[in-house]
């Protein structure tokens, strides 16, 4: 199997409703899925308001940590959560020739607020490509620090909740 993981690396993931923050968590996370991954291959894929392919196809994890360690919110000049993008340089990550099942581990707090990713994941499961998503945060909501140490607020000066988008995170997965 070779797998890509798409992390979400918008400002929503520094939300603290998970310990330390969302982003945190979810490289945690990605490192412990690796620990478990013998002979299959992993790709990174971090994405914002665009996505880039940070790690390509690799069985070095030591390699991969590296990419992994540097992204955050920094990390892009544009900011948002764009899943289409996300999806899209994951699938690109793929060798096209090769004969393996592919996936990508969607890894976000699925706030989509750019591009169609419901019609990308229409273009994945007519290419066989599995798109397994895994929503971080929680439903109710956190604030989102913003770089002065507040929180960002909406225009009316309310502070702005991220949510976690289970329903959009579903229908991804389920057309896949």
């Amino acid at each position: 199997v070779d797998i890509m993981i798409a992390l979400d690396c918008s400002r929503s993931m520094l939300a603290q409703d998970i310990k330390p923050d969302r982003l945190s968590r979810a490289k945690r996370e990605i490192i412990d899925l690796l620990k478990m991954m013998k002979s299959d291959r992993a790709g990174l894929v971090a994405f914002s308001g665009n996505a880039i392919l940070q790690c390509p196809l690799t069985l070095d994890r030591e390699a991969f940590h590296i990419f992994l360690n540097v992204l955050g919110p920094d990390y892009f000049s544009v900011g948002g959560t764009d899943i289409d993008a996300a999806i899209k340089a994951s699938a690109n990550g793929f060798e096209k020739d090769s004969d393996t099942e592919k996936a990508i581990i969607l890894i976000t707090d699925g706030e989509n607020t750019l591009g169609q990713a419901e019609e990308t994941a229409k273009e994945m499961a007519q290419k066989n490509i599995k798109v397994f998503c895994v929503g971080v945060g929680d439903i109710d909501g956190a604030p989102i620090p913003d770089e002065n140490g507040g929180f960002k607020k909406d225009r009316s000066g309310n502070i702005v909740l991220s949510k976690v988008d289970e329903q959009g995170l579903k229908k991804i997965a389920t057309i896949t």
